[in-house]
């Protein structure tokens, strides 16, 4: 069980006197997203005493990966947990995803720093342009076994998100993944949505 803290977020945002960020409302069985661990269901909320303090938490079992995160209700927003994209919103990255790849680094290192940078603000266009362009370049000239990682992992992030999007398994997702971004760069054959 992993249990964040961000009582050194907090202090930065006092700090720089930003506006708070608003407080979301979070429900047993709610689909969300957490930021670098993927999508998953809201099992418990609960009050615990965690250092001395007694403060609400959520319980959330991450799916893909069998982890189970405990994160502050307080700190929710600031931990960057969101609901599961709509519809909506999950077309807007499907056409990131089938966008050309955009310009990245040249040198492998200041690349894989600047798809890192990209994942860590937790958003989602980011991290399906992270996807795309790293399947692109596997698919065209190959990975850094670092960059591998990433993509790996990214994809794996984001798909445990599609997987609730689409309704459709984990299997069915990832292969559904790759076959739009090589259909967006000319690579693959057309592929429609077909929820389960």
């Amino acid at each position: 069980m992993i249990e964040e803290h961000l009582e050194d977020e907090e202090a930065e945002l006092e700090d720089l006197e930003i506006a708070p960020l608003p407080q979301i409302d979070f429900e047993v069985g709610d689909s969300v997203v957490y930021p670098h661990h993927g999508a998953g269901k809201v099992l418990k909320k609960e009050m615990k005493e965690v250092l001395g303090e007694k403060r609400e938490y959520l319980t959330i079992k991450i799916l893909h990966n069998d982890m189970t995160v405990m994160v502050p209700t307080a700190n929710a927003a600031l931990a960057g947990l969101r609901r599961v994209i709509d519809e909506e919103t999950l077309q807007k990255v499907l056409a990131c995803l089938q966008d050309q790849c955009s310009d990245m680094p040249k040198n492998w290192n200041r690349r894989f720093k600047h798809n890192r940078d990209k994942i860590k603000t937790g958003d989602i266009y980011e991290l399906a342009e992270v996807v795309r362009n790293l399947a692109i370049r596997e698919h065209q000239k190959g990975l850094s076994t670092g960059e591998k990682q990433m993509y790996t992992r990214a994809k794996k992030v984001l798909a445990s998100e599609m997987m609730y999007a689409l309704d459709m398994d984990e299997d069915r997702v990832d292969s559904y993944l790759t076959n739009v971004i090589l259909d967006g760069s000319g690579n693959a054959a057309p592929v429609t949505v077909a929820a389960e």
